[in-house]
């Protein structure tokens, strides 16, 4: 399988689909490989691309004098 790269969001909905076609049960195991693969590759490719997102964030901040980065806290839980 040939890397490629998609957008976040599709990487994103991809791998949903995947945990939950898995989640089911009833794929052979040689499918289940193959998705569970794609998922890591999904997963990796998510990681990288918001890595990066942040880098950016970082050097737009620092631009503006704004040197340091604040932990995000949600109310939510």
């Amino acid at each position: 399988m040939t890397e490629q790269k998609t957008s976040f969001e599709a990487a994103m909905q991809e791998l949903e689909e995947i945990v939950v076609e898995m989640e089911k049960g009833d794929i052979p195991l040689e499918d289940s490989l193959k998705k569970f693969e794609r998922g890591i590759q999904l997963a990796r490719q998510s990681q990288q691309q918001l890595k990066a997102a942040e880098q950016k964030v970082q050097i737009l901040m620092q631009s503006n004098g704004t040197e340091t980065l604040a932990d995000f806290e949600s109310d939510e839980l």
